[in-house]
């Protein structure tokens, strides 16, 4: 298949434009009405709390979003729909020759992340800005969810491969973003035949019970599977008996295909107690001198049942993970928004009675502080004109402060569409999936943790501090 070819498939989404909420295109209009789509304005992606009561995110899906960028346009059969809801004439001749040519900053695929930081900054006129928000919050939520429940799963997993079964329990196509997401959190392949093509993944798979229920008994199933794929036999062993019958026909058929030459990849268990039958299989295989073969299970796995697995020593190779993986079980939702910072060079901020909802006004960068062994201490927000400031505060207890002027720093954020057009070559999931590994390595095990784990510190600088709470004063006062 073509470059072309494989660059279209990957585009699930045709219709970028009209991806989005009405309020965005009301809002749109309503600038354009008024004269101010030539203005000038900032917004902040962030999130308020990190799921699964975990310390880290791993950022994903900015890949996504600048391809589909590429062909952000409105067709003429969008615009005579959007005339028949009322929109004006004047403005949909405004989104005929509208092009997305706004700036964006963001952190880098993969990167972990924390709460309250800006994540993405774009940069752009009013309406350029406006109208990205749904698509923007709809990609980045998601597959920020996905890789970090990944990250999860194969951080309990340790040494132990992970592979991505989910896409039958995805929601809809929501699975081939799930998939690719997976594979940056840190897992090792995937099912989905879909998202290995287009994004060049590695694809694994082996039998359903379906396979063996089609025979008139499981040893024939078994032969008839390891004489098709003799340099990749895995089978499934608990259809009928696990230990009486699945793990005795399958020491056959692997003494069978040691006669032929070839060694027998492993065996899969997908019901009852896995801890007990990976051990009871691992001895049934051992006692054959099948010491080579690997024990795969699966069946509604998570970080929490593959670190109880581990813990009690069950002998187990590889884990499969599926539902728990791609609906991000437990928190189905990633709570980031995005947020106005600036316009035409204004500072803007939202109050509220919550001090943490009050938003961070103004361009904003993040600085990432590093200890003396070169691992994360903590991040500052600060205004886009700082250098390095000395001190970073709380957010919300500005008593609480952490001087920063020794340590070593670099920017979160990185410029990546400049008018438009992408500055540079975007990475592929394998390579999303090094980086986040990289990164992880940095970040200290008590942040890492499932119970309890240690906040890390995000703090603003001085003059951000000052600049927010001025505003709010004002605000207030106008009241």
């Amino acid at each position: 298949m073509s470059l072309v070819d494989t660059k279209e498939a990957k585009s699930i989404l045709k219709r970028p434009a009209i991806y989005t909420d009405y309020y965005e295109l009301t809002m749109a209009q309503g600038y354009f009405l008024s004269g101010r789509h030539g203005e000038r304005a900032c917004f902040d992606y962030f999130f308020r709390d990190i799921p699964f009561e975990g310390g880290y995110v791993v950022f994903a899906g900015i890949s996504d979003l600048l391809e589909i960028l590429e062909s952000f346009r409105f067709h003429e059969d969008e615009l005579q729909y959007l005339a028949e809801q009322g929109f004006r004439p004047e403005f949909l001749n405004y989104l005929r020759d509208f092009e997305f040519n706004a700036d964006i900053y963001a952190a880098k695929e993969g990167e972990i992340v924390f709460p309250r930081e800006p994540i993405v900054r774009v940069e752009g006129t009013i309406i350029e800005a406006q109208i990205l928000e749904t698509l923007l919050l709809n990609i980045l939520n998601f597959e920020s969810l996905i890789a970090t429940k990944a990250s999860r799963m194969k951080y309990a997993a340790g040494d132990h491969k992970v592979l991505d079964f989910g896409l039958r329990r995805a929601q809809g196509y929501g699975g081939i973003q799930a998939s690719k997401a997976a594979i940056i959190g840190g897992v090792e392949a995937t099912s989905n035949v879909y998202s290995s093509f287009v994004h060049n993944i590695p694809a694994s798979g082996t039998m359903a019970h379906s396979w063996i229920q089609s025979f008139e008994d499981e040893l024939t199933a078994f032969r008839k599977y390891a004489e098709y794929y003799p340099d990749n036999c895995i089978l499934l062993v608990d259809t009928y008996d696990t230990l009486a019958s699945g793990v005795p026909n399958a020491i056959k058929v692997a003494k069978e295909l040691e006669e032929r030459g070839y060694k027998m990849k492993g065996i899969r268990l997908d019901s009852g107690d896995l801890a007990y039958f990976s051990r009871k299989a691992r001895q049934q295989l051992d006692d054959a001198g099948l010491d080579y073969v690997n024990i795969a299970v699966s069946n509604q796995l998570d970080e929490r049942l593959i670190k109880s697995l581990l813990s009690q020593n069950a002998p187990i190779d590889l884990f499969g993970v599926g539902t728990r993986l791609v609906t991000g079980h437990e928190s189905p939702a990633l709570d980031g928004v995005y947020k106005l910072g600036s316009v035409n060079g204004q500072p803007k901020l939202k109050l509220s009675e919550n001090i943490e909802k009050i938003t961070l006004p103004g361009r904003k960068k993040v600085l990432r502080y590093f200890d003396s062994d070169g691992n994360f201490y903590g991040d500052g927000i600060v205004l886009a004109e700082e250098t390095k400031p000395n001190v970073i505060h709380h957010p919300f207890y500005p008593a609480k402060h952490s001087t920063v002027s020794s340590f070593n720093s670099e920017p979160l954020l990185h410029p990546l569409l400049e008018n438009g057009e992408q500055l540079h070559e975007l990475p592929s999931p394998t390579e999303s999936a090094a980086y986040a590994k990289q990164r992880l390595e940095k970040l200290n095990p008590e942040h890492k943790r499932f119970d309890n784990p240690h906040i890390y510190k995000v703090g603003i600088s001085k003059k951000l501090m000052d600049l927010r709470d001025n505003i709010t004063q004002s605000l207030k006062q106008k009241s």
